[in-house]
């Protein structure tokens, strides 16, 4: 990041020396921006949901907490009179865990200041093996936390507001997002597989209770995103991304959170490189995935993606062949809706030839893994 506006201190500094407000007051923050952000932002770079819904929901509490750079802070505040134990690093998502801990909890407050122009620049992320890699250690950081003994809804309560103790609960789980969408993608696909229905039929009145809340759910989002200057693309974009992040890097952050909670392994620290080559630039501003990146991403992601085809499918066909289509149709709406938030994934496996397709070699591993949890999940389902 980088200064974009010489009078950023001075806009600031009215703030911290304003005397109508609070000397409490810790520090000022700027939100993140970026000068190299395309025009479609398929991997959601900009993070709308955070600089422009949830640090403003913060702003009318106790303020936002801390976010890594572009921000004015009291030297008292992160120090202290005795200059001790600056920043909290005992994890991996340091500024969260200082806002949180060292400052709010403390009684600071903080101010959110978004003017026209942006302050302060960065460079974003451009391709998709920076982006889970991030993930994975910002889920592994913030998974870190709600699992210790200052998880915040517990540790702050007796000196923070209900509210304010619920809105840093709501980031430190994030990561934990992993397990209702791995059941979201799977449990429904498997019984469909197995012929055993899970909601009710289109002709009963209760399964319209479940298809007003899929419905609502997404119209939510949608709004958000155009009352906030959005689009039905970024919509599209910011579904996509959730999906992809919440079966891959939320999943592994919150493994490794664990397994380092349970001391068999250490959470570490990985810098992520956002200087791609001409190729990932090139295919980025065209609004073209690139799947290079480990296969302990793809795999996972490709291996839902081939059980939601097949699912989707062998509903059809039984729907076609029984003329029985109201018990498993909300099955297959939902593999439908996958695939149709996926597209961008299977054109990688089966469409696209050039360097930033998924390799054949995955979609392969995919397919064995996938055959090995049928097997197991009708296991399963036959007790």
């Amino acid at each position: 990041m980088h200064c974009n506006d010489p009078t950023s201190a001075r806009q600031a500094m009215c703030f911290h020396f304003d005397p109508k407000i609070s000397p409490s007051r810790a520090f000022v923050q700027f939100p993140q921006t970026f000068h190299n952000l395309s025009e479609n932002d398929i991997y959601d770079s900009e993070n709308r949901l955070i600089f422009r819904i949830l640090w403003y929901g913060f702003d009318g509490l106790q303020g936002l907490g801390l976010f890594g750079t572009n921000f004015y802070i009291k030297r008292e505040a992160l120090y202290g009179i005795s200059l001790q134990k600056g920043f909290m690093y005992h994890s991996l998502v340091e500024d969260y865990f200082t806002g949180f801990k060292s400052l709010h909890y403390k009684g600071w407050k903080s101010v959110y200041l978004n003017p026209s122009r942006p302050q302060f620049l960065g460079t974003s992320t451009t391709d998709l093996n920076v982006l889970l890699t991030q993930g994975t250690r910002w889920g592994s950081g913030l998974a870190q936390v709600l699992f210790s003994k200052f998880s915040p809804p517990i540790y702050g309560l007796p000196r923070m507001s209900l509210l304010a103790s619920m809105g840093y609960a709501e980031m430190a789980s994030f990561s934990i997002y992993f397990f209702p969408l791995w059941c979201f993608a799977t449990i429904p696909q498997l019984c469909l597989l197995n012929g055993i229905p899970l909601f009710p039929e289109v002709s009963d009145s209760k399964f319209y209770i479940f298809l007003f809340i899929f419905l609502s759910s997404l119209s939510k989002h949608l709004h958000e995103v155009l009352k906030t200057g959005g689009s039905i693309r970024m919509w599209r974009n910011e579904q996509r991304i959730w999906m992809i992040k919440g079966v891959t890097c939320y999943f592994y952050g919150t493994l490794n959170a664990i397994m380092s909670k349970l001391g068999l392994s250490e959470a570490s620290f990985v810098p992520t490189n956002k200087a791609g080559d001409d190729e990932q630039t090139k295919r980025h501003h065209m609004g073209i995935f690139d799947f290079q990146t480990s296969t302990m991403f793809l795999a996972p992601l490709v291996t839902l993606i081939i059980l939601n085809i097949v699912a989707f499918f062998w509903g059809v066909l039984g729907m076609i062949t029984t003329g029985d289509w109201e018990k498993m149709f909300a099955q297959v709406l939902l593999s439908f809706y996958i695939l149709i938030m996926s597209y961008a994934i299977i054109e990688g496996m089966v469409v696209r030839k050039d360097t930033g397709r998924i390799p054949p070699s995955v979609t392969m591993l995919s397919a064995i893994l996938l055959i090995t949890f049928l097997s197991l999940g009708s296991i399963v389902l036959m007790y």
